[in-house]
Formats: structure tokens, C-alpha cells, sequence
């Protein structure tokens, strides 16, 4: 099938676990690249053995990061994955389709979260629609420093397919790294010009817990389902509370 090259990139920091198969399911792009933030394990001899382009940049946040993968690329159409993600053999096959003959300048996906052992198809961790393949001149990732996303000037097309993520880190890691977007987002907040608000502060978590665990059928994922959407609920509401810490100290932390 004739087809527009696309190059893909991911950016890492000691992922030499997942990253093998993050690769293995990108074979088929014609540029590999990997942006390393200073990994100490064996990373960045994976993505080499692999036949990916390592290129190191250390920590610029998780949206300039990703821009700067971005602009790392050979081709202009490119699909972003993190270490832990792998395309299934479902969304390959869209994807090559798509790119035989665009219709789009950028498309999204599901991606399907295993969270303790279990995929979520319900709730927040699931349809989890992600733009992650575009094309460059159309699209781009934005400057958040946190929960990133991708902005298109385009209409953006779905494809069939999910996008695998599967992450092995453990349930201590997983909230630590809440804990860090958390004040990461009260931070972004606060310099915005968002101030704290009591009535937020109760019923965001609740409803969010509502949304996702009633509306969005997330009780059907069980224990996993209600264990994730509850972490998600308990985010909300410290957003919240360390918007409020920064208040009270002036936006020092």
C-alpha cells in the first residue's frame, strides 16, 4: 500500500522495560525517534538496537518535551507514543489506510488503560481518546508542562483501533507521579490567574465520581474501575487544596 512516511517519537527517562515493545509495535514507521531526558538504565541502548534515533534533551516539561520530539522528525506526518504505549495490529492497520490517502491532517484514537490488572473499558480509562498521529504544519503539542495535548487547526479525523497503554509501574509509583501533576496543574492554575474556590473544591471529586463511575459505566470495570476513578476524584479535589496552600504563600512553594 502506498502510503505518506510518517515518523514516529517517543520521549523517555529510564523505560528500558516497556520500551521494547513500544518499538516493536512502530516497526513499520520509517523514522524512529527516541528524545532521552538522561535515562541510567539501559534505554537508550534499547531504541539503538532497535534502529531508532536517540537524541537527548534534558527535561523541559511534558508539552515542550514533546514538541521538541516533534521537530526531531524527518517526515512531517508523525506519531507520538509514550514508552509504555504500543499500537495494536487494529490501529496499525488504520493508520495505513489513513495515510494511503488523508482525509484529515490529524487523527485520534481510543487508548485502552490496564490499570492493576485489568483493561479499562469504562469510566475515564476508556474510549481515553488520544490525537496522537497529525501532521506537523496542521498540528501541534501544546506548552503545558502537564496533562499536554495536541492542538489541531484542522478538523480531526477517528480511527479505528486502540492505542495499548500499559503501564507496569506500581500502584506507590502511579499516585507519587499523581501527587507531581497535581502540583504541577495547581501551579499552571495559579499563575493563569485561577483562584480557589470552597464550592470546587467539595464538588469537583463528586462529580467527577458521578460522570465516570454512574454515567460513563465505570462500575462495570470493577475493583480496578473504582480504584481509578476514585484516584482521579482524590486529584480534583488536591488541584484544589494546593491552589489554596499557594494563596496562603503567595505562589512560593
Amino acid at each position: 500500500m502506498q502510503r505518506i512516511p510518517v515518523s514516529c517519537v517517543i520521549i523517555t527517562r529510564d523505560a528500558a522495560a516497556p520500551l521494547p515493545a513500544a518499538l516493536a509495535s512502530v516497526q513499520w514507521c520509517e523514522d524512529v525517534v527516541v528524545v532521552d531526558s538522561g535515562s541510567r538504565d539501559e534505554t537508550c541502548a534499547i531504541a539503538e538496537r532497535a534502529g531508532a534515533r536517540v537524541v537527548h534533551q534534558d527535561w523541559l516539561g511534558f508539552g515542550p518535551q514533546k514538541r521538541f520530539a516533534v521537530s526531531c522528525a524527518r517526515h512531517d506526518w508523525v506519531l507520538c507514543l509514550d514508552a509504555d504505549e504500543r499500537v495494536s495490529p487494529e490501529l496499525r492497520v488504520a493508520m495505513e489506510r489513513a495515510l494511503a490517502a488523508p482525509s484529515h491532517g490529524a487523527y485520534q484514537f481510543a487508548r485502552c488503560n490496564r490499570f492493576l490488572g485489568r483493561w479499562l473499558r469504562h469510566g475515564e480509562g476508556y474510549p481515553d481518546w488520544s490525537l496522537r498521529l497529525f501532521d506537523r504544519r496542521e498540528a501541534q503539542w501544546s506548552q503545558d508542562p502537564v496533562h499536554e495535548k495536541v492542538l489541531a487547526r484542522v478538523p480531526v479525523g477517528r480511527l479505528a483501533g486502540d492505542l495499548l497503554h500499559e503501564s507496569a509501574e506500581s500502584l506507590t509509583r502511579y499516585l507519587e507521579k499523581q501527587n507531581r501533576y497535581t502540583s504541577l496543574q495547581a501551579e499552571a492554575a495559579f499563575v493563569a490567574g485561577t483562584r480557589f474556590s470552597a464550592a470546587k473544591l467539595v464538588l469537583s471529586p463528586l462529580m467527577r465520581f458521578v460522570k465516570f463511575y454512574f454515567l460513563r459505566l465505570g462500575f462495570l470495570d470493577g475493583a480496578a474501575g473504582l480504584v481509578h476513578i476514585a484516584i482521579g476524584c482524590q486529584n480534583s479535589f488536591l488541584k484544589h487544596a494546593k491552589l489554596l496552600e499557594l494563596e496562603r504563600r503567595g505562589g512560593a512553594q
